[in-house]
């Protein structure tokens, strides 16, 4: 990790945690407890917490280093989602929803993560929660999209898929072989952009799997696109490979890029499904979980006999 990386994360006071060994398995989620614990017990109420040098001086092995790049992406995703969820499911996330969508365990780990958030200075004051609950009430959406960092990506994800051409993708799947969407020309593709673990993924995938089992002989191709890597979740191709075996998933699995997500706007809300038609136009957009009707009745149309004009 370099120096630039740990002035990024400096959100204040320097950690001093005693390191406890673990077993290789448990490692990083037990270092993300000991960091979630730290944070509880540290934060007050109006007092910024800020922490510095936490790569260089006290987290240095490579499981809790995961777990600090996991907590610092979700950090910065969350107000990018709490706006974007709102907007597409005209209601605000729980506590339980953004933990499933961080890949977080509970509901107080969303919590913490969304205290920090308030504590920090250079974060705009975007929403309001319940004292007792901790549930968000209300989100500011224009004080999101006046910070520079959250601005543009939010604008392009409220602002409409369908209709524009799809962003051209390279991507490489798991067993090791490039896939481009040049060479996917000339035939719809279902690009389905999803996490290790996500409960909505979790549920969309026997869908996915039943479409392909209905289109793909007529052409279509879905490609299940994972953000593990770029979210900092500690997930390897291997504990990928395995969830493909076991819910037997016919379809392409690639590694979700840095590139591609910026093309795409960035990815705030998972599953993301873009429906893309022969012509590279992409048709219809969905975020979160789709069910198996609404899907096929979209794919059926791309394959439906024009009506012979008169």
């Amino acid at each position: 990790m370099t120096r630039r990386r740990s002035v990024a994360l400096s959100l204040g006071v320097t950690f001093l945690l005693t390191l406890v060994s673990s077993p290789p398995a448990a490692a990083q989620q037990d270092a993300e407890t000991r960091v979630l614990d730290y944070i509880r017990e540290h934060l007050r109420p109006g007092e910024p917490f800020l922490v510095t040098d936490l790569y260089n001086n006290v987290f240095t092995q490579p499981e809790e280093r995961k777990a600090l790049d996991k907590l610092y992406n979700a950090l910065f995703r969350i107000p990018r989602f709490a706006v974007e969820y709102q907007e597409h499911f005209s209601r605000l996330p729980s506590l339980k929803i953004i933990a499933e969508q961080f890949d977080l365990r509970t509901p107080e780990a969303a919590d913490i993560l969304l205290r920090v958030l308030e504590a920090d200075p250079r974060v705009p004051n975007f929403l309001t929660r319940d004292p007792k609950t901790h549930e968000i009430t209300q989100i500011d959406k224009a004080r999101v999209l006046q910070d520079p960092r959250f601005a543009h990506a939010v604008a392009r994800q409220l602002s409409g898929w369908e209709g524009k051409p799809a962003p051209v993708f390279q991507m490489m799947t798991l067993d090791g072989k490039e896939l481009d969407s040049e060479s996917l020309r000339g035939r719809p593709v279902l690009l389905y952009v999803w996490f290790t673990g996500c409960p909505p993924c979790m549920e969309e995938a026997p869908q996915l799997v039943a479409l392909d089992h209905e289109f793909s002989g007529r052409g279509l191709t879905i490609v299940g696109a994972n953000a593990d890597s770029i979210l900092g979740l500690g997930y390897d191709d291997a504990a990928r490979r395995r969830y493909v075996e076991t819910e037997k998933i016919p379809f392409t699995i690639t590694n979700w890029t840095r590139e591609s997500d910026a093309a795409y706007g960035g990815i705030a809300i998972f599953p993301a499904l873009f429906l893309i038609d022969a012509k590279g136009v992409i048709i219809r957009h969905w975020v979160g979980y789709v069910s198996g009707d609404v899907l096929r009745q979209a794919v059926a149309g791309l394959f439906a006999e024009p009506t012979p004009s008169k």
